[in-house]
């Protein structure tokens, strides 16, 4: 009786194994064959990236999701060749990422917004841009959040979806700058002479650039001085320099051309009642 068993056991595993041993097989070398084709996928996609001088956060993303893809087809296709219904699969897993993606709303509108900026690369690591009401330097791009680095040093972490919500200036994207600085003088002084004497001093200034050529004009009559534009253009990298010195500088010329600069005045008129 035993025998029995045991040969009819024996029977049943290699018919099982006749039947569906080479659908395992053949699963595993699809497996197999994806996992290979995944990784060299990854290492074509990392390069291409690399060669295009993509940002590091890019290229880290685009491959690692190329390597998921290919995986996922191989898995799908190994389920495949064991017999299961591949439709029914996929539908469960369209729903699960519905639910998903409902749930997560917040972080995958960040996820695309972190796509988009390593795509279209409005600013790149180490620029200084004003962004969702912050401003600092660019330290890291990632995925979901941009982080800078302030000027009072802070770390500022930003969503990504925040960043691209609203405008971005890019302050050091391009090599010069322009310095807007505003002088008031009285109204008894010699225009001609203080926008002289501001202009010789933006001339021997070492860092403003004489192309293009710096601006000072009058820009408004105000209430107790006239107002001088002064607009100095200046590498990006000196900008501040440029900005301190030269309001210095202005004050020191107007003094030495004896043209002060008033204070907020206000005329009182008074008039003696009657009786």
């Amino acid at each position: 009786m035993d025998g029995e068993w045991i040969d009819k056991a024996v029977e049943t595993i290699v018919e099982f194994g006749t039947k569906y041993g080479i659908q395992v097989l053949g699963a595993i070398a699809i497996l197999i064959v994806g996992w290979i084709v995944a990784k060299l996928c990854r290492r074509i996609s990392r390069k291409v990236l690399t060669t295009a001088k993509a940002e590091a956060s890019l290229v880290g993303f685009v491959s690692s999701l190329v390597y998921y893809a290919v995986l996922a087809f191989a898995v799908i296709g190994a389920i495949s060749k064991l017999g299961v219904q591949t439709t029914s699969f996929v539908a469960v897993l369209g729903a699960a990422g519905l639910a998903v993606g409902l749930a997560m709303q917040g972080s995958l509108s960040n996820f695309a917004a972190g796509v988009l900026v390593l795509i279209f690369r409005p600013f790149k690591v180490g620029d200084f841009i004003s962004a969702a009401g912050c401003d600092g330097v660019v330290q890291e791009i990632g995925i979901f959040t941009t982080t800078l680095h302030s000027p009072d040093n802070k770390k500022v972490i930003m969503p990504n979806s925040a960043v691209t919500g609203g405008n971005i200036t890019n302050l050091t994207a391009n090599e010069t700058r322009r310095v807007d600085l505003t002088a008031g003088i009285c109204y008894e002084a010699d225009m001609n002479r203080a926008k002289q004497a501001i202009e010789e001093m933006l001339t021997n200034h070492p860092k403003v650039l004489n192309d293009p050529a710096p601006t000072v004009a009058v820009v408004e009559l105000a209430d107790s001085s006239v107002n001088l534009v002064v607009r100095p253009w200046c590498k990006t990298a000196d900008y501040w320099d440029v900005y301190f010195s030269v309001t210095q500088g202005i004050k020191e010329a107007l003094d030495g051309a004896d043209i002060s600069i008033p204070f907020p005045q206000q005329d009182v008129h008074l008039f003696q009642a009657a009786g």
